[in-house]
């Protein structure tokens, strides 16, 4: 490497990356139910219409953006896989009052396209 070359980015021990093009197992399979204590997690999932389709330069600045939020939540972030076939997001992260609606805001606000997936709710009977 020469004196010119930045230095390899580390990478964050905190985050596994889940990037497979095309995965061996179905998700519920991969997916880690409990932290290293024991403890549930919990999870979501976005939806970000069109993010396959976009311009290679696109799509990457939208990876970097998710990302960089859930690095700002460091050892609350169990799992991640941006599914590019299915244009999906899947976040399991520490089971902590708030974070499942604080953290699926971050993001959208970091990738305004994307859309938290949730159950339908009807009106009160």
């Amino acid at each position: 490497m020469s004196p010119d070359s930045p230095a390899p980015r580390e990478a964050d021990p905190a985050l596994r990356p889940a990037l497979l093009l095309e995965p061996h197992q179905p998700l519920w399979q991969r997916l880690p139910r409990r932290d290293a204590e024991g403890r549930r997690l919990a999870d979501f999932m976005m939806l970000i219409p069109g993010l396959r389709e976009r311009p290679r330069d696109e799509l990457h600045a939208r990876a970097r953006a998710i990302e960089q939020v859930l690095n700002g939540y460091g050892a609350d972030i169990a799992f991640v896989e941006l599914n590019l076939k299915l244009n999906t997001l899947w976040v399991s992260l520490t089971a902590r009052p708030g974070l499942c609606s604080e953290l699926p805001c971050a993001i959208q606000e970091a990738v305004p396209e994307a859309l938290l997936v949730g159950p339908k709710l009807g009106p009160r009977g």
